[in-house]
């Protein structure tokens, strides 16, 4: 390979992982808050986007964080802040403003035990539900989830395409063990993965319609700086991005929103299956417990019992095409959690009453181990 092309074997940090994506990705604006256990996201990018001519800022907060990535999408930049459980709490109203523009941006959560300050070191999956509804009124998002190391980088990757492609902010779910365990991974060269960038107008200025409908429901996005003027709300708006009260309007608006993703299902939609194809008993996991049920089914094949993972890497819109085939083959499934069950709702909401669920539960701020995970497969 020519010099600059090479492979990079590294011993990182999920956490570090994440900041290294982001990069690849195209990523030249950052601005967040410092927050355990997501601080070194905020640390690798402070030292990496000012070597690239990008730009890392400090804010007071993580509202203003919010605000700050917002106003650099607008301007052009893939922008990316993270945060943990409290300051997620606090992106809430600028990240639905985010949604009604359709500006393209990262959100890395990384979870921790919560409410309120909870226990900062601990790792927990409590955010699920906050990442989809988190901010009010009808919204499409995408949120996905990280397990290892390896996919904190190449997942970030996806979080930015997606988010490009549709012009949505897309959640990135770590959790603190994710984000603290060291793996050594081989990071690609450029332009070896793909790096998708957001439609941008072909038409003069003066022709430009920012939020006109077409077939995939994404319209061209101008930035700010660069002869296209238009209006920029966080009121349902016109196709010119002016205020309206016109009931036709209002209503296709808020579908072209939803529709865009809907036609985007076959491309958001992923989740990683784990022997499978015979698989009687099922496991359905994301995050770092996903990684405990890979080892706990790897070793339940051993004692005999045909056990298999569907791991879930898009969380929300919720993959049901691909769960629903689970709950069709296998006669029991187990969905293992760091919190109450929140995705182990969204799996019984599609049942149908064709297999049996079980929940298993952690919120003690441990880990879930994979002999916890085999035993109650076992017990299945």
């Amino acid at each position: 390979m020519s010099p600059g092309k090479v492979e990079s074997r590294r011993l990182l940090q999920g956490n570090e992982a994440v900041a290294e994506g982001a990069i690849y990705a195209g990523c030249r604006f950052f601005a967040g808050y410092p927050i355990t256990p997501a601080s070194e996201i905020s640390e690798v990018l402070a030292l990496q986007l000012p070597r690239i001519d990008g730009t890392f800022i400090q804010m007071e907060d993580e509202i203003a964080g919010m605000g700050a990535i917002i106003g650099a999408s607008l301007a052009g930049l893939k922008s990316m802040t993270a945060t943990s459980g409290p300051g997620f709490s606090l992106m809430q109203e600028n990240l639905g403003y985010a949604c009604i523009a359709e500006t393209p941006c990262v959100v890395v959560n990384v979870m921790r035990r919560g409410p309120s300050t909870g226990l900062p070191t601990s790792p927990a999956q409590g955010d699920v539900m906050q990442a989809r509804w988190g901010t009010h009124g009808d919204h499409p998002i995408i949120v996905l989830a990280l397990s290892t190391v390896e996919d904190s980088f190449y997942r970030t990757i996806d979080a930015f395409n997606l988010s490009e492609t549709y012009r949505v902010p897309v959640i990135l779910l770590s959790d603190e063990i994710v984000a603290h365990t060291r793996e050594i991974i081989t990071l690609p060269p450029p332009g070896q993965i793909p790096v998708k960038d957001r439609p941008l107008p072909t038409m003069p200025p003066e022709w430009y319609i920012p939020f006109v409908d077409n077939p995939q429901g994404v319209p061209p996005m101008a930035p700010f700086g660069e002869g296209y003027r238009y209006h920029v709300t966080g009121l349902v708006h016109d196709n010119r991005g002016f205020p309206t009260q016109k009931t036709d309007e209002i209503e296709a608006f808020t579908r072209r929103l939803f529709r865009k993703i809907t036609l985007g299902f076959g491309e958001i939609m992923m989740t990683e299956p784990y022997l499978m194809e015979d698989a009687e008993v099922g496991v359905i996991a994301y995050g770092s417990v996903a990684r405990s049920a890979r080892k706990a089914v790897f070793e339940a094949r051993k004692r005999g019992i045909k056990a298999g993972l569907l791991e879930l890497v898009t969380l929300f819109p919720f993959p049901r095409s691909h769960v629903e085939p689970v709950l069709s083959q296998c006669r029991a499934v187990l969905v293992p959690e760091m919190n109450m069950g929140q995705i182990s709702r969204e799996v019984n909401r599609i049942n149908r009453w064709e297999t049996e669920i079980e929940k298993h539960n952690r919120i003690d701020g441990q880990f879930m181990t994979p002999d916890e995970i085999l035993d109650a497969i076992a017990d299945m």
